[in-house]
């Protein structure tokens, strides 16, 4: 872009009308925390009685504490594995926040884990609507690389990455990293040939609550799926297996939108995770081949009914942080840069949540920057693995509130995207393809200036 139209498209974007919202330095409305620094994403729903604040500490104490393995004098939390990827939910979710991927050659990849599946055939198409996806025969659907005494690891992750350029507007060019994945010492043979991998850091617990309290409706309002008004966004929603409905609906957790609710997402992650069987998911992700019956316990539920619902009133109320250097001119000049170039056509601002079935949710404000609906987001991020209606090249867009805390809430290093392969925001902008193609050329045409102000904002939110 040539610097006249540089100034130009700066000069049409500080021009258009600032969109009035109630409060967004309270993106979560009432829930809203004023914590800051390293603990900024640990802390209860700021409008919770006192007696829902021991509960959400009942909660805390079983996602943060380790389960062990069976038989144990800890029966609330004994039965870990055989296999699993680790054995606390705040080991991946680091202080509620964002996982990362091994950082080192011969690290350990804790909190992130990668999926596992193969192409699906005709046949399979009963199974797929209610398991999303075909697992492995002998993996299963997840890789665990751990396991427990006498049991034997399915393998290691190991990512190579292939660097990428990109250069900016004014000549600047920046790095990128693609990463590519391998499975070492695989404990139980080689894995199938047309194996799907898809590698995924944990995302950041804040505000998920308020997100299952958006209504289906203000969600399906944004699908556009054949593009009908032509502005190159074409958003639709999963339907996904809902297990206790035993029914199809709405998707929206995930980093595909592959769960319908936090219940069933956490007794997900029970089961994949930690080998931890649950009403919802009675059996872990063990394969016959791996013959998991032989330890003890095997068959066992081990996370009660009390214990799901302790963990997930604990993730539905995790507090959003208050925005910060919202008045600070650069901020809001970025975000009508941000709004001029497309992105709020998939991060959309704000809702209105619905009635949900804690009062503390319900009819709240919120901004969290997501239409919880998935994108086409080009080759470069395509995982080329599909789950329920998902295909290889989509994603549900991820929210936004947040990010000016993720370095922090991480010990100073924070790393975006599902795969965790963008070290900054830039690089993560700079990653978006597909339906967000227009507005990354946008970015990339941007003045040295502007990109500054448009990242400023993302860091305000």
């Amino acid at each position: 872009m040539k610097p006249i139209l540089s100034c130009l498209l700066l000069v049409i974007s500080l021009s258009l009308p600032t969109q009035t919202l109630a409060n967004p330095v309270r993106p979560g409305g009432d829930t809203t925390t004023d914590k800051t620094g390293a603990n900024a994403f640990s802390m209860p729903a700021s409008n919770l009685s006192f007696e829902e604040r021991l509960d959400f500490s009942v909660g805390n104490s079983f996602f943060r504490n380790p389960w062990v393995v069976a038989p144990a004098t800890t029966d609330a939390r004994d039965g870990l594995g055989p296999l699993f990827n680790t054995n606390a939910c705040q080991s991946c979710h680091i202080k509620d926040g964002r996982g990362h991927p091994p950082e080192h050659a011969g690290d350990n990849a804790v909190s992130m884990l990668v999926r596992l599946s193969i192409p699906a055939t005709a046949a399979d198409l009963e199974f797929l609507k209610t398991q999303g996806v075909v697992p492995e025969p002998v993996y299963g659907g997840q890789l665990q690389d751990m396991a427990i005494p006498g049991a034997v690891p399915e393998g290691k992750l190991i990512i190579d990455y292939r660097a990428e350029s990109v250069r900016l507007q004014g000549g600047a060019l920046v790095e990128l990293r693609h990463p590519i994945l391998h499975i070492g010492d695989p404990g139980y043979g080689p894995l199938r040939p047309d194996t799907l991998l898809s590698a995924r850091i944990a995302p950041p617990m804040i505000g998920l609550g308020l997100l299952e309290a958006i209504t289906p409706a203000d969600i399906l309002v944004g699908e556009d799926a054949d593009d009908s008004n032509g502005d190159g966004i074409s958003g639709r929603a999963n339907r996904v297996w809902d297990h206790t409905r035993q029914q199809t609906v709405l998707g929206r957790f995930g980093w595909k939108a592959g769960q319908p609710d936090l219940r069933q997402q956490n007794a997900g992650a029970f089961a994949g995770d930690m080998g931890l069987s649950s009403a919802l998911f009675g059996a872990d992700d063990c394969t016959l081949a791996q013959d998991c019956g032989r330890f003890p316990g095997a068959g066992e539920q081990e996370v009660t009914d009390t214990v799901l619902d302790a963990v997930t009133f604990y993730s539905r109320h995790l507090a959003v942080p208050a925005r910060r250097n919202m008045e600070d001119p650069r901020v809001r000049q970025g975000e009508q840069l941000f709004l001029a170039a497309g992105c709020g056509s998939c991060h959309t601002p704000s809702y209105l949540t619905g009635e949900h079935g804690s009062p503390t949710l319900s009819r709240q404000r919120i901004y969290p920057y997501t239409d919880l609906l998935l994108h086409d987001m080009g080759e470069g991020l395509a995982d080329n693995r599909p789950e329920f209606l998902a295909d290889g090249r989509e994603w549900r867009t991820p929210p936004l509130w947040g990010l000016g805390y993720a370095a922090e809430v991480a010990g100073g290093k924070a790393y975006y995207l599902h795969d965790g392969r963008a070290r900054s925001l830039l690089e993560a902008v700079l990653w978006h393809g597909g339906e967000a193609e227009r507005a990354k050329q946008t970015v990339i045409a941007m003045s040295d200036n502007e990109r500054e102000r448009l990242l400023a904002f993302l860091e305000s939110l």
